[in-house]
C-alpha cells in the first residue's frame, strides 16, 4: 500500500498519538465535541491499514446501535477512498458512482463484515448464540441458541404473572416494576437468586429473593433471556469455561469502548475477561500485539440509575498502568479542543465543571469564535416559562432564514416538563417531535407481529405466544387459556407443546378448539418459509395469514390506519436489516429489534423542534438549545440535596446540556412552579446558574414594535401571559428592575446569618428546619424541612419566613 496515504492526515496532534497508539492500555479523555468519534474510526482503519490487524481480531464497543451504524458507514468510506487512491491513483468522490459502490462493497465484504460493532448487549447476545450451550447453571437451567431477547415489557409481564399467580401476592403491595428493579440490579451486580437470599432481610427482601429464582426458571422455561442476562450469563460462562474464554480471548486482540464512563462493573468484568484472559489486569503482561482502548469523560457520565460507575474510568490507569509500559510514554491521552460550540458556550461549560470534586482535569479549548452570549430567562411560573421559549424561537427564526425547526432543541430534567411547552408550540404553530415517548418496537401492532416471528424461532417462548394466541380474535377464551397454561404447567412442558397437540386440543379446546386448530396452521405454514425467505417477507405472509392487516382495514378507522401505517414501517425496517446485513435472517432482525433503543429511532430528518430529557440528549447536538427548568429542587432535583456525589452527577448532567449547543444556548428560570401534588410553590434559581460567570450571560427582552426594553444586564423576566390566541399574546413586563424583589422578612438579626439547624415560621407552611443553604451573601437560598412536608427550597429574601427567635 502507498505509504503517503494515512490515517493520521487531517488529525490534531492528541488525536494523532491515540490513533497510533498499537499495544497495550490507553485511556483516551474525550472532552464534548472533541471529535472521539473521528478517533475511533481512524484508529481501527489505521490497524488494519499500517498495523497488518486482521479485521476480525477488532471488537469494538459503542453505546447505542445507531452509533455503531454510523461507525461502519464512516470506516467503510475512509478505507474505500484509501483503496480508491490505491487502484485508481485519485479521490474517491472523483469516481463515478458505479465505482464508488464497487469499492465500498469490497471493503464491506472484506472488512467490515468481520469486525464486531455494536452495543455490549448486541455483541455479547451475538458470542452467546454460538456458546450458550455450554453454559453452566448452578440449578441447571438450560438455553439454546436460538433464546429470545425479551425487552423491558416482555419481562415486567413475565415478572407480574410471577407475583400475581406463581407467589399469590398483592400487586400493590408487592409492586411488579420495584421487583424487576431489584432482580435487574442484582444482576448487574452478578448476583444470582442465592446470594441474594442468603443476605435478604425482612420479609420483602426474602419474597423479592424468591421472585428473582422463579424469574429465572420461567425464562429459561421460555429459553429466553431480558437484557440484563446478555451480560451476566456472559460473565458467567467465561469465568467458568477456561476453553471459552481462551477462544474469545485469542479472538479478540484489539477492543475499543467508546463513552467508557457509562459501563457498569458486568461490562467491565466482560472487558478484562477478553482482554487479560481472566488475570488481573495490574498483573497482565502479554500485550505484544494486543491492546486494550477505552474513551471516555467522567464529566459526561450521567446513567448512575443505569449502574453505571464513573469510577471504573476514573480508576483505568491503576487497573491496568502498573506493568503495561511499552512503547509509549503514557496510558492516558486528553482530546481537549472542542470543535462544537462557541468559545462562550464551553467557557460556560468549563466553568460550571469546575465545581466537581471526582474529575480528571481537563479544559475544553474552543475551536471557534466567542459566539453569542448566553440568554437567561426569568418567567413567573412554568406558563410563562413555556411561552418565553416559543417567543425566543420565534426571534432566532425571524432573524435567520436559513433556521430549520430541526435546529432546535428544548432540553428538560423530567419528562412531566414537557406538557406545558408542547401547548404552546402547537398554539404557534410550531411543529414538534418528543424524543422518549412511546418507542416503535414497543408499538402494540408492532410488539404483536415482533411476538409471531418470535414463536416461529422459538415455539418455547409462552410469553410471545400467549399474546397473540387470540390475536386477532379466534374465539379462544380466557378460561380455554388458563387451562393450556395450567396443563403445561403441571405436565412440565411448554404451552406450544399442548397448544399444538390435536388431542389436548380436543380434550381442553372446547368450542375453543376451531381457532386453536386454526392458530397451529398459521404458525407452521410460516415456519415452513422460515428458509427461503427474508424478514420482510415473512413479516408480510404474518400480516396475511394471521389475518392482522384484514382486521385492521376492516375497522376503518384513523387509529386502525395508524397502526397499519406502522405495520408498513417495520416491513421497512426489516428491508433496510436486509440491506444492511449480508445474511439478513430472521433471528438476526429480531436481535437487532429488541435492542433497539429510543435513542436509536431519532430521526434528524424531520424538520421538527425536538423536545427530551437531559438524559436522552447525550451523544447529540443542535445549532440551538433551551434548557429550561432550572430550579432548585427540580434542577438539581430533590434526591441529589442529601448527596454530594448526586449533586455531582446532577452537575455533570447540566454541562453534558450546555455542551449540546453549537451557536446559542438559553437558559430558563421561573419564579414559582405548579410540581407534584397541584400546589403552587415559589421556586429558587438553580446553584448551576450562579457558577456561570455572569459576563457570558445577557437578557435584554426584545418586545413587539422593534422596540427594546433592557433589564439587568444579566438577565430576563418574562411574565405570565394571556392564553389567547397567538394574535393577542402580548409580552407584559414590570417597571421595576428584575433583580428587585419585595422582602417580606429582613432576615436573621443584624451580624447572623442563616444557618443550618435554625427553626423558622412560613405564613402558610408553619413551623420548619433549615436544612441546607445554598450560595452565599445575597445569593443564598435555603432547604426547609416542615413538618409532614416535603423539603421546601426558598429565596429567603421573597418567602415568608421569620427566624423562630425574633418573634
Amino acid at each position: 500500500m502507498d505509504n503517503q496515504i494515512t490515517f493520521l492526515d487531517g488529525l490534531n496532534k492528541e488525536q494523532s498519538k491515540a490513533v497510533d497508539h498499537y499495544e497495550g492500555p490507553l485511556l483516551v479523555v474525550a472532552g464534548a465535541g472533541s471529535g472521539k468519534t473521528r478517533a475511533l474510526t481512524h484508529r481501527i482503519a489505521h490497524l488494519i491499514s499500517e498495523y497488518k490487524v486482521e479485521p476480525s481480531e477488532i471488537l469494538a464497543v459503542t453505546f447505542t446501535n445507531k452509533a455503531a451504524r454510523e461507525m461502519k458507514d464512516r470506516l467503510e468510506i475512509l478505507l474505500a477512498q484509501k483503496l480508491a487512491k490505491i487502484e485508481f491513483g485519485q479521490p474517491f468522490s472523483t469516481l463515478k458512482i458505479s465505482i464508488q459502490s464497487e469499492l465500498r462493497t469490497r471493503i464491506y465484504r472484506e472488512v467490515i463484515k468481520e469486525i464486531w460493532i455494536g452495543t455490549f448487549h448486541a455483541l455479547f447476545a451475538r458470542l452467546l448464540r454460538f456458546d450458550i450451550e455450554k453454559y453452566v447453571d448452578k440449578e441447571g437451567l438450560k438455553w439454546t441458541r436460538h433464546f429470545s431477547i425479551y425487552d423491558e415489557k416482555d419481562a415486567l409481564s413475565l415478572i407480574k404473572e410471577i407475583v400475581t399467580e406463581d407467589l399469590q401476592l398483592d400487586p400493590k403491595r408487592f409492586e411488579p416494576k420495584k421487583i424487576r428493579w431489584a432482580i435487574s440490579n442484582a444482576k448487574n451486580k452478578g448476583i444470582l437468586p442465592d446470594i441474594l437470599e442468603e443476605s435478604a432481610e425482612g420479609l420483602r427482601s426474602r419474597l423479592t429473593a424468591k421472585a428473582y429464582r422463579v424469574y429465572r426458571k420461567a425464562l429459561a422455561a421460555n429459553n429466553a433471556l431480558d437484557f440484563d442476562d446478555l451480560l451476566l450469563l456472559p460473565v458467567q460462562l467465561l469465568q467458568q469455561s477456561k476453553e471459552t474464554r481462551d477462544y474469545w480471548h485469542k479472538r479478540f486482540k484489539h477492543l475499543l469502548v467508546d463513552e467508557y464512563q457509562d459501563t457498569n462493573w458486568t461490562q467491565y468484568e466482560l472487558i478484562k475477561l477478553l482482554v487479560t484472559n481472566g488475570e488481573p489486569p495490574s498483573s497482565f503482561k502479554a500485550w505484544e500485539g494486543r491492546s486494550v482502548f477505552v474513551v471516555g469523560d467522567a464529566d459526561q457520565s450521567i446513567y448512575s440509575f443505569r449502574a453505571a460507575d464513573f469510577r471504573i474510568l476514573m480508576g483505568f490507569e491503576q487497573d491496568f498502568g502498573a506493568n503495561s509500559k511499552g512503547n509509549y510514554d503514557s496510558n492516558v491521552v486528553k482530546l481537549e479542543e472542542n470543535y462544537r460550540s462557541t468559545s462562550n458556550i464551553l467557557e460556560a461549560a468549563n466553568s460550571l465543571i469546575s465545581n466537581n470534586k471526582e474529575r480528571i482535569d481537563k479544559v475544553l479549548k474552543a475551536t471557534r469564535s466567542s459566539g453569542d452570549l448566553i440568554k437567561l430567562t426569568r418567567c413567573d411560573d412554568e406558563i410563562a416559562e413555556a411561552e418565553a421559549v416559543v417567543h425566543r424561537i420565534r426571534l432566532i427564526d425571524a432573524a435567520n432564514n436559513n433556521l430549520n425547526w430541526s435546529d432546535v432543541a428544548i432540553l428538560y430534567r423530567t419528562n412531566a416538563q414537557s406538557r406545558v411547552i408542547e401547548e404552546s408550540l402547537v398554539r404557534w404553530n410550531i411543529p414538534y417531535i418528543v424524543v422518549g415517548s412511546l418507542r416503535f418496537y414497543d408499538r402494540r401492532e408492532v410488539k404483536d407481529i415482533l411476538a409471531y416471528l418470535k414463536l416461529l424461532i422459538n415455539p418455547s417462548d409462552s410469553v410471545s405466544l400467549l399474546r397473540v394466541l387470540n390475536v386477532p380474535k379466534r374465539g379462544i377464551g380466557k378460561t380455554t387459556i388458563q387451562k393450556f397454561t395450567d396443563a403445561a404447567s403441571q405436565l412440565g412442558v411448554t404451552v406450544w407443546d399442548i397448544v399444538t397437540d390435536p388431542e389436548a386440543i380436543r380434550s381442553l379446546g372446547g368450542r375453543s378448539s376451531k381457532g386453536l386448530l386454526e392458530f397451529r396452521e398459521i404458525i407452521q405454514e410460516l415456519q415452513s418459509h422460515l428458509n427461503s425467505s427474508g424478514p420482510a417477507e415473512i413479516i408480510r405472509l404474518a400480516l396475511e395469514k394471521s389475518g392482522y392487516i384484514k382486521e385492521l382495514i376492516s375497522i376503518a378507522t384513523d387509529e386502525a390506519e395508524e397502526r397499519r401505517r406502522n405495520l408498513e414501517e417495520l416491513v421497512n425496517a426489516a428491508l433496510q436489516y436486509q440491506e444492511e446485513n449480508e445474511a439478513g435472517d430472521l433471528e438476526g432482525f429480531l436481535a437487532t429489534a429488541a435492542l433497539a433503543s429510543d435513542a436509536d429511532n431519532k430521526d434528524s430528518s424531520l424538520n421538527r423542534v425536538t423536545l427530551m430529557t437531559l438524559h436522552s440528549s447525550k451523544g447529540l447536538e443542535f445549532p440551538i438549545v433551551c434548557l429550561v427548568g432550572m430550579e432548585q429542587g427540580l434542577f438539581p432535583s430533590y434526591r441529589s440535596l442529601d448527596d454530594p456525589a448526586s449533586l455531582e452527577e446532577e452537575r455533570r448532567l447540566c454541562y453534558v446540556g450546555l455542551t449540546r449547543a453549537k451557536e446559542k444556548l438559553c437558559l430558563f428560570h421561573a419564579n414559582e412552579r405548579r410540581l407534584w401534588g397541584g400546589m403552587r410553590e415559589p421556586a429558587v434559581s438553580s446553584i448551576f446558574l450562579s457558577e456561570i460567570p455572569s459576563e457570558l450571560i445577557e437578557g435584554d427582552i426584545p418586545l413587539s414594535g422593534g422596540t427594546v426594553l433592557r433589564r439587568d444586564n444579566r438577565l430576563e423576566r418574562l411574565t405570565r401571559v394571556d392564553r389567547g390566541s397567538p394574535s393577542d399574546v402580548s409580552k407584559k413586563s414590570h417597571d421595576a428592575p428584575s433583580n428587585a424583589v419585595r422582602r417580606y422578612s429582613s432576615g436573621p438579626a443584624p451580624g447572623k446569618k442563616w444557618s443550618i439547624g435554625d427553626v423558622v415560621i412560613h405564613s402558610r407552611f408553619g413551623r420548619g428546619e433549615i436544612t441546607h443553604v445554598f450560595g452565599s451573601g445575597e445569593k443564598i437560598s435555603i432547604a426547609i424541612k416542615f413538618i409532614g412536608m416535603s423539603p421546601k427550597i426558598l429565596d429567603p429574601r421573597l418567602a415568608p419566613i421569620k427566624p423562630i427567635d425574633e418573634l
